[in-house]
């Protein structure tokens, strides 16, 4: 199986969604609703972000595909469209992992 041809598009389309999750506020987020589905006020009880943060924040997650909402009474909740993300902080803290162990040995050497 082959990989996808990288175009000036789909580049800009990968770069987006890095920007996304280049902000810590956001992966905040993202790890608070991985335990469940929460309403904005549980997202601000969960990060300690003010309630204007956590939906300023929602809405780049939702507008790039991170969160899906649904309407519950007066109360919106948010939950994962997927875990993807994570695979890619799996992924990124391995290898932040690896980094740290190579430059343990160069200072030992």
């Amino acid at each position: 199986m082959g990989r996808t041809p990288l175009t000036p598009h789909l580049l800009e389309l990968i770069a987006e969604r890095f920007k996304a999750l280049g902000e810590p506020t956001r992966l905040r987020i993202l790890a608070v609703l991985m335990d469940g589905t929460r309403t904005v006020g549980e997202l601000v009880d969960g990060t300690g972000l003010s309630q204007a943060n956590v939906s300023k924040h929602l809405r780049v997650l939702y507008g790039l595909g991170f969160v899906e909402r649904q309407r519950d009474g007066l109360y919106v909740r948010y939950r994962l469209a997927d875990e993807d993300v994570f695979a890619l902080c799996d992924l990124m803290c391995g290898r932040i992992e690896r980094e740290h162990l190579q430059r343990g040995r160069l200072i030992r050497a």
